[in-house]
């Protein structure tokens, strides 16, 4: 397994006290959230998964190359209906690589061995996490999108896809259409240089999971 990527306090602070100043809007208000809809795992879910499978997925130990494609950052926060932080959390993601192929035995074959294709970290206490992938691509019948898994002692498993927010086809995926229109601009996130908090050169989306009180159990 490689090291995985961290979040640091400087990073956590930034990311939430300065989010609007970085360009990246002003955290919801708790109030009004609007629970993230439950979307399909789809049938590319790992049968097995990889030896290496942190949070960083543009790098697989072993392989000489790193992933094709543009690397990103994805990160934000998972919380309850009332902006309650879900800490210790099992947050999974799984994608296409560049070419428009999963690693699954299910789908054509010839995935990017340097792509790991799926991954998975823990929140912190403010719920907060973070991956490094590609920006997804779109392939024969979907628009670009990332698969997102929670899974909690305290919550049920649950399961949403990440959508580009410029991508014009968008509305034309059937997927994405079944979402209720209120709650589509949950699942789309904007791109953008994000150097001050991952680095010379970094893009970065925030994606923040609300999670349903019927979800939670006692």
């Amino acid at each position: 397994m490689s090291t995985p990527i961290g979040y640091t306090r400087r990073q956590a602070m930034l990311l939430g006290a300065s989010a609007s100043a970085l360009g990246f809007g002003a955290w919801p208000t708790w109030a009004a959230l609007i629970p993230t809809p439950r979307q399909t795992a789809g049938p590319f879910y790992p049968d097995k998964l990889p030896l290496d499978d942190d949070n960083d997925l543009v790098v697989v130990k072993g392989q000489p190359r790193p992933a094709k494609g543009e690397v990103v950052h994805v990160w934000g926060r998972v919380v309850d209906e009332g902006g309650g932080a879900l800490s210790d959390a099992r947050v999974e993601i799984w994608q296409c690589d560049a070419n428009g192929v999963y690693h699954h035995p299910a789908d054509r074959g010839g995935a990017d061995p340097g792509f790991q294709g799926f991954g998975h970290t823990a929140t912190m206490a403010d719920g907060g996490y973070r991956f490094r992938t590609i920006k997804p691509v779109p392939y024969t019948g979907r628009v670009p999108h990332i698969h997102f898994a929670v899974r909690g002692p305290r919550v049920q498993n649950f399961t949403t896809q990440m959508y580009l927010a410029d991508y014009p086809a968008n509305e034309r995926d059937f997927i994405f259409r079944s979402i209720d229109p209120k709650a589509r601009a949950g699942v789309l996130v904007k791109f953008q240089p994000a150097a001050e908090l991952f680095g010379a050169g970094a893009v970065a989306g925030r994606f923040d999971i609300v999670l349903a009180r019927s979800l939670f159990s006692g």
